[in-house]
């Protein structure tokens, strides 16, 4: 397996949606067989993906900059803070209990902060949702091609490392059982 990334080329548009794409509803019976094509394309047009991705995110700032910003550092900062009080539980404690009018302050503070931006952390999860849901239901209903089979079994293999591959593998996709059902 090598280590290096190699990106693919953005398929042309007739391949991805236009008169050369074929669609059809995946049989929800038939679990094994959906997942399969959902992965197969979610590797061979990821280039295609990514882009998507990118221009509806870039498309929900364009249009709610402000709430989209504001939505983002507030998520950050509440991932911050729940990664500081996982770190600090000991201290966190003893502050409770020293200071609990304090720390009434600041979990009303704190209360308040999450109901006044409510909204536009909406906003940022809808501008991170609305791509994904976009790529899924593509993925889903985009019967593959010869050539998306083909490149699929090289990067089963491991000749080629794409990004796809990558964040599949961090999401715990093993790849084992793929192309076996077809």
């Amino acid at each position: 397996m090598t280590d290096s990334f190699t990106t693919p080329p953005f398929r042309p548009i007739d391949d991805f949606l236009g008169a050369g794409a074929r669609f059809q509803i995946p049989n929800v019976q038939d679990l094994d067989k959906w997942a399969n094509r959902v992965l197969n394309n979610l590797i061979y047009y990821q280039t295609n993906y990514f882009a998507v991705i990118g221009i509806v995110f870039l498309l929900v700032g364009f249009f709610y900059p402000g709430q989209l910003l504001v939505g983002m550092i507030a998520t950050l900062a509440t991932l911050a803070l729940q990664d500081y009080l996982d770190r600090h539980q000991a201290a966190f404690a003893r502050l409770k209990r020293q200071r609990p009018g304090i720390c009434l302050v600041i979990m009303l503070s704190g209360g308040y902060m999450v109901v006044a931006l409510v909204g536009s952390v909406l906003v940022f999860l809808f501008g991170i949702a609305l791509p994904v849901l976009i790529v899924f239901i593509h993925a889903s209903l985009r019967l593959r091609s010869l050539k998306s089979k083909v490149f699929n079994q090289v990067e089963r293999l491991g000749a080629v490392r794409t990004p796809m591959g990558f964040v599949l593998e961090l999401l715990g996709e093993t790849f084992d059982h793929l192309g076996v059902v077809n």
